[in-house]
């Protein structure tokens, strides 16, 4: 696991350790990912709503035909390879 180093003025890191104290989490890190893990939720629960309002917006919807099929298994495989070498 990496190690991140941050600076905090003393009523956030007091406010930490109340919260470790009190039991809520067992380290300031598991508190600060805890934070992180929210955060980035938050982020994609945020996109999915942007992609279903940009959905809701494209017009009428259309009936799927094998090409179509076929096109977006086309897409859907090529985003996946390019983020598997991105990951690379």
């Amino acid at each position: 696991m990496a190690t991140l180093n941050i600076s905090l003025p003393d009523s956030m890191r007091a406010f930490i350790e109340d919260e470790v104290e009190r039991g809520d989490y067992s380290t300031p890190s598991e508190f600060i990912r805890e934070l992180v893990r929210a955060a980035a939720k938050r982020k994609a629960e945020d996109r999915l709503e942007r992609l279903l309002l940009d959905g809701l917006k494209s017009g009428k919807a259309t009936p799927m035909t094998k090409k179509d099929w076929a096109e977006l298994r086309k897409r859907v495989l090529a985003g996946r390879e390019e983020r598997v070498r991105r990951r690379a």
